[in-house]
């Protein structure tokens, strides 16, 4: 049997990316000046991106008061801006080869609208207005990216703070500490409110304050954060991510579904998070008991919620572990815990599908120290720990695998800690 072709997915260096951002600027601007007297203006008044991001451990805790350890890619979205003198937001996207272009008056946003992928722009920039840290003012919005749409990088998180930042800088608003806090949760808020895909925050956070050779280890309970040394290449070591190309959707309801079980679990035990309980697991019986859905069996019910708060507090507790790995250097037994959380999340949370269990269990065969799903799952892109000098190969038998069982071809990158969201231009 042949082998089947690898596909890689290509990254712009920066140069190439502030290039493109502002050549869509002129052709779909250019002709005006930002005080939308027909001038002959092409240019931006600057150009801002924002990465994707990967997650090492700790999925589906960010929304439960856990702790989580993503990192920033090198993949970015590229906004090039200008104020346009009006109340209006025109936005024109580069994707795949085509121009999206949309039109949204300041006073058509709010919750539900826009729900497509314009409201991921507008909707942070109108959140942050309402919270008082942008001033009120139009803006012509030109987008490219390298994120990749559906694998669960967080193509959505980088489109919004790269929104936010441009939104910000044009308006005055510099990027210290304070106001990219207040971004993320602008941000936050246009994907939970505006489009109405449910999100914990990790996405945002890590997008705006990502750094180089570095993960964050976020705290969501103590609304802390700290930098953890992530210097893989250093070691031999690199992180290869697998695109399934799976379908993958975070607003379908299988989030929102499992999230409403750890927040209900959570809030009749009267705890900030199922961390602080006490056998959390055996006290979510009362609540499983008291919420059977309709036409559903109550022990079945029972069990499945029992496995929901499982993971939840079993994902928690490995994360902490993994950052003290980290810390020490230890990357073997961290790639044991990247094991570990990805059967939990398959077995107990249930949010993996075949492709990401194959790409995982072939990664391993091919000597990874670990491998898992990341990201939200049903779908979407799984990652391997392994020598740098491997990734072809492991590459090669995931796509040899993913053929022989029928499936869409797979896409690979490999995964760069990298900065946060940034001015370019």
């Amino acid at each position: 049997m042949s082998s089947a072709e690898v596909q890689w997915l290509t990254t712009r260096s920066a140069e190439d990316a502030v290039r493109e951002v502002t050549e869509l600027f002129a052709s779909e601007f250019g002709g005006e000046s930002s005080g939308g007297s027909g001038g002959t203006n092409a240019q931006p008044e600057g150009v801002w991106s924002a990465p994707g991001r990967v997650n090492l451990i700790g999925e589906h805790v960010d929304y439960a008061g856990g702790i989580s350890v993503p990192f920033a890619l090198s993949q970015r979205t590229y906004v090039a801006a200008r104020a346009n003198g009006t109340n209006d937001y025109r936005v024109a996207s580069l994707f795949d080869g085509e121009v999206s272009r949309t039109t949204v008056g300041l006073d058509e946003i709010g919750p539900g609208n826009p729900s497509d992928w314009s409201g991921y722009v507008v909707g942070t920039i109108w959140a942050a207005i309402e919270a008082g840290v942008l001033p009120a003012q139009g803006l012509d919005l030109a987008i490219v990216s390298d994120v990749p749409v559906g694998a669960g990088l967080s193509s959505s998180a980088a489109l919004e703070c790269s929104a936010g930042v441009a939104a910000a800088e044009t308006g005055g608003v510099e990027l210290e500490e304070a106001n990219r806090t207040a971004l993320m949760n602008a941000a936050i808020r246009a994907e939970n409110e505006v489009v109405g895909a449910s999100t914990g925050g990790l996405d945002q956070r890590i997008s705006l304050f990502g750094q180089e050779g570095h993960a964050l280890a976020i705290d969501f309970a103590e609304d802390s954060t700290k930098q953890v040394p992530f210097a893989i290449a250093e070691r031999g070591l690199a992180v290869l991510i697998m695109n399934t190309n799976a379908p993958h959707s975070l607003a379908d309801g299988q989030y929102a579904s499992r999230r409403a079980v750890i927040d209900g679990v959570t809030e009749d035990l009267g705890v900030s998070s199922l961390r602080y309980a006490e056998d959390a697991e055996a006290q979510s019986q009362r609540w499983a008991a008291n919420n059977v859905p309709e036409g559903t069996d109550p022990e079945e019910w029972a069990a499945t919620v029992a496995k929901r708060v499982r993971h939840v507090v079993s994902e928690i507790d490995r994360t902490a572990k993994a950052i003290e790995q980290l810390e020490a250097g230890d990357m073997e037994a961290f790639g044991e815990s990247m094991q570990a959380s990805h059967a939990s999340l398959r077995d107990d949370y249930e949010v993996t599908v075949p492709q990401l269990d194959v790409a995982v269990d072939v990664a391993m065969a091919q000597g990874a120290l670990g491998a898992r799903m990341t990201g939200g799952g049903f779908g979407g892109s799984a990652i391997a720990l392994i020598d740098a000098d491997r990734v072809e190969t492991t590459a090669q038998a995931v796509a040899d695998a993913f053929a022989e069982h029928g499936f869409a071809a797979p896409e690979f990158v490999v995964a760069l800690p990298s900065d946060g969201a940034r001015r370019d231009r």
